[in-house]
């Protein structure tokens, strides 16, 4: 993967800065949420698979993180007003966790795009949200791998056993990212990792950087593990709508069985996710029940916010 190309005053300096580290002068402001938002994903991608014209010793370089830190405090705020604007809910005891978070689910009403794509949409817009989706779906649980030594036994044995499976139970043919690619290639789309960074909505780029700052950060393990357990709880049905969407345009072979895979999977992973992780995590940490409900709230937050502007972008269009 290459740089993306930048949005804003920050992101160009960023992009210039990683691929000359003798450059000089100090980071600019961003110029808007699109420019933080790139910059921010493109400082996160330090810490997974990088850039081929970027040296890799910038993930830790001194200047860069404090960018980063700058960029993932104001994210992280963020975040968190829109949980206090929602409406807080009382601290669950440990052993409520697993309910608790049953009921932020079930309460939850964003709009749904695999819904859209079961009833409503043509070709060129499955295939926009699939290159949109590309972003996170060609790395899947990458983040959330950054959590396993944070964790106590328990938890981190039920993560192992979700992630296991995520990639592939061993076969690096069956991880869930390569049959992601898989089905990019099968609908004429690239397959390359960060290939529609470029394109990706700043709505997108924020569900991305959020779950790359839960993974990344120690301290917000809970936030990580409730945005695993609210993103398997809300995929079965999702990718059962998915394959029939998929169907209903001829869109079948490899891109529906990446949907199909996940319809079981996530069925299992939503029990693994709730009481096995994060009941778990909560009963052994009791300070963590209320970052876990915070992260859970936080993956519902984003994925509704980015349905909401893939919609209403194709309402502009029709």
């Amino acid at each position: 993967m290459r740089l993306p190309k930048p949005r804003g005053a920050l992101s160009e300096w960023l992009v210039a800065r990683l691929a000359d580290p003798e450059l000089s002068g100090s980071a600019p402001e961003a110029d808007s949420w699109d420019d933080e938002s790139i910059s921010l994903w493109t400082l996160h991608e330090l810490s997974f698979r990088g850039f081929e014209d970027a040296d890799d010793r910038a993930e830790w370089d001194p200047e860069l993180l404090g960018v980063r830190r700058d960029l993932e405090t104001a994210l992280e705020e963020r975040l968190r007003a829109r949980w206090a604007e929602a409406g807080v809910p009382p601290t669950p005891a440990p052993a409520d966790v697993p309910t608790a978070l049953e009921d932020l689910v079930a309460a939850d009403d964003g709009p749904s795009l695999a819904d859209f794509v079961r009833r409503h949409a043509d070709r060129d817009q499955v295939l926009e949200l699939l290159r949109q989706r590309s972003v996170y779906h060609l790395k899947e649980s990458d983040p959330s791998a950054f959590v396993v030594p944070r964790l106590p036994v328990r938890a981190k044995a039920a993560l192992m056993a979700l992630q296991f499976d995520e990639y592939g139970d061993g076969d690096p043919n069956r991880l869930h990212s390569h049959l992601f690619a898989r089905g990019l290639v099968a609908v004429g789309l690239r397959a390359e990792y960060g290939a529609y960074v470029d394109d990706a909505l700043p709505e997108n780029l924020e569900m991305n950087n959020a779950g790359s700052l839960f993974g990344l950060h120690r301290r917000l393990r809970g936030a990580a593990m409730g945005h695993l357990a609210a993103f398997e709880m809300t995929s079965s049905l999702p990718s059962r709508k998915m394959v029939q969407g998929l169907d209903r345009l001829g869109l079948d072979g490899p891109m529906s069985a990446y949907y199909d895979e996940h319809v079981e999977a996530d069925a299992i992973h939503e029990h693994l996710a709730a009481r096995d992780i994060c009941g778990t995590l909560a009963d052994d940490e009791p300070d963590q029940a209320a970052e876990i409900l915070f992260g859970a709230f936080t993956c519902l937050d984003v994925e509704a916010r980015f349905a909401t502007a893939m919609l209403g972008a194709w309402e502009e269009q029709r």
